[in-house]
């Protein structure tokens, strides 16, 4: 062979490869990522026909559209939504309540989908509990209405016991006692709301409103359905189940301020109607409805204490406080105070209680220690502002020490509470021992004729 003849030198290329193996590598792996991603597009892309045909055939009433040949200026009018105010638990989830009957995005159809079958699992869950969630009163948002107290369990099954303090104070039936409410606004933040600020607040009603005959049907049916549960229960007296099934009482405190109801005198009136004595709660912050007041709500008595533990959104709440305890003064029935004592906040204002007493000169006084109802980060109340039953005692005998027309009548250990009774409204001649029963067919017959 001819020395000069070059042959193939395959060792120089291979080495250079080597060397840049590492760009090789990098290149490999852009391009099957690039590869990849390219992959996922379209399927994606495909998804959204798949899921759009899906939405179809569930005969939803919605309309699927494709951006690509969507002129937001050819829909105005019929995309166009009236405003509308939500309180908080509204606002909550709202995405989820998104109404089926608008525009949808192919986008939004994932969250449309989650939506529908979400509430199909909902809807097997409730008929599989038997009727639990049925006999709960509620609106239409969901809302509570009623609730099953044990005040409730012990009326039905324990003779001569059980009962709330409205049954030891004023003899109260509590297994006929319905306790409701026609708003579930109010115009205070109280630092002990056992709803931990979860209901809507402001100072006018603007909120879609129920029928007064609408509430008081459903409140009625789910009281009934609440006494329904205790059916075939051991101990419950079958006397007092069938008492329980007609109501005689209603109790409007559960929540909110039921005086913002805008058509709260038509609801008392058809409660007096239907022979149920009312028993309205005010936070005492709205005076030119003074006249429906029963019992007013004195978490403190001084503008600074007031502000700290209501809360109120009225910039005037401390005049508004005042007329509406003016305004039960003049009242021709039977009014309460209800006193909330929460340690190191309230329990020292002993002579300025006692002058808005002489203000409203109430029938009756309700002294209770604050009932704690968890921790919540809307409220710095915690179990060390809770007063002992001793303390609370000992609070009410310095106070009628002041108020000389007024002396103790009844106490419930359990709640944390005690009754004091202007002398006229006491019944009873023994000194000391005042019978506070209301007669409830008398009284509904004065309620009638007036």
């Amino acid at each position: 062979l001819d020395p000069s003849v070059d042959t193939w030198d395959l060792s120089s290329p291979l080495i250079s490869l080597w060397i840049n193996r590492f760009y090789i590598y990098l290149g490999f792996a852009v391009s099957i990522s690039l590869w990849i991603c390219l992959q996922i597009v379209i399927k994606t892309q495909g998804f959204a026909t798949v899921l759009a045909e899906a939405v179809m055939s569930l005969d939803l009433p919605v309309t699927i559209i494709n951006l690509k040949e969507y002129d937001p200026d050819d829909h105005l009018i019929e995309e166009e939504e009236e405003p509308f105010e939500s309180s908080s638990e509204e606002e909550f989830g709202g995405e989820d309540r998104q109404s089926l009957n608008s525009i949808v995005d192919v986008e939004d159809l994932g969250k449309i989908m989650d939506h529908v079958k979400k509430e199909k699992r909902e809807k097997e869950q409730q008929e599989e509990k038997s009727g639990l969630f049925r006999n709960m009163g509620r609106n239409e948002d969901g809302e509570r209405r009623a609730m099953i107290t044990p005040a409730l369990r012990e009326a039905l099954t324990k003779q001569g016991r059980g009962g709330c303090y409205k049954h030891t104070f004023y003899g109260i039936e509590s297994h006929r006692c319905m306790e409701t409410t026609p708003s579930l606004a109010c115009a205070n933040k109280c630092v002990f709301c056992w709803r931990h600020h979860t209901n809507p607040v402001g100072t006018e009603w603007r909120w879609k409103m129920d029928q007064p005959e609408m509430i008081l049907k459903e409140a009625v049916e789910n009281h009934q359905n609440m006494i329904k549960q205790f059916k075939g229960v051991p101990g419950v007296k079958a006397e007092r189940f069938e008492e329980g099934m007609t109501v005689k009482h209603c109790a409007l405190s559960l929540v909110g301020e039921p005086i913002m109801y805008p058509e709260i005198n038509r609801f008392l009136k058809l409660l007096h109607q239907c022979k149920i004595s009312s028993f309205l709660v005010t936070n005492a912050q709205f005076p030119p409805i003074g006249e429906m007041l029963r019992e007013s709500i004195v978490d403190a008595s001084t503008k600074e204490s007031l502000k700290k533990i209501d809360r109120p959104l009225f910039k005037d709440f401390w005049q508004r406080f005042l007329d509406s305890l003016k305004a039960l003064a003049a009242k021709q029935q039977r009014t309460v105070y209800r006193l909330t004592l929460v340690k190191a906040w309230n329990v020292d204002e002993l002579q300025a209680y006692a002058q808005l007493v002489f203000l409203g000169n109430p029938d009756f006084i309700e002294v209770k220690g604050v009932t704690y109802c968890g921790e919540s980060s809307a409220s710095s109340l915690t179990m060390a502002h809770v007063p002992w039953h001793e303390e609370v005692v000992q609070f009410v005998r310095e106070l009628v020490d002041l108020i000389p027309d007024y002396e103790i009548a009844c106490e419930h250990e359990h709640s944390n509470c005690l009754l004091i009774a202007h002398k006229k409204a006491v019944l009873g001649e023994t000194p000391g021992r005042g019978v506070t029963e209301i007669h409830w067919e008398e009284w509904i017959k004065k309620r009638l004729i007036t």
